[in-house]
């Protein structure tokens, strides 16, 4: 199988240099993911809403890719306050219930003061959606 490259056609993708995924071999890679909402542009203040909006982000471009939520074996978690993953759980479970993928988590700051997490997956291709 040959690499493929997913866009999300954000500016930043070519001005830093980085694709929001890669299909290669039986594996994609996710870039981080943060929970801004592409189609209106804006991003909640509420850290459980952003990471709700980041699962589907990756949701969606897992599927673009051909795979999905179920595929995911690995996970990354970034959060700038290490006290907001908490109430996040409810909405990882959501999601994350039945897959329950390799996870790590790290307590690090982000580009923009308003991302309050940011989430990185692998996955594999063709998983059923």
């Amino acid at each position: 199988m040959t690499r493929k490259l997913i866009s999300s056609g954000s500016e930043f993708e070519s001005k830093i240099g980085y694709s929001r995924a890669v299909v290669d071999g039986d594996f994609v890679f996710v870039s981080g993911t943060t929970g801004y909402d592409y189609e209106t542009m804006t991003i909640s203040e509420n850290v459980a809403e952003q990471a709700d909006q980041c699962l589907k982000n990756i949701q969606q471009v897992l599927e673009s890719a051909g795979s999905g939520l179920s595929g995911i074996v690995r996970i990354r978690y970034i959060l700038p306050n290490k006290a907001d993953f908490e109430p996040c759980w409810p909405v990882l479970q959501k999601y994350l219930a039945t897959v329950l993928p390799a996870a790590t988590v790290f307590e690090a700051g982000l580009l923009d003061e308003k991302m309050k997490i940011e989430i990185e997956v692998t996955a594999k291709l063709n998983a059923n959606p």
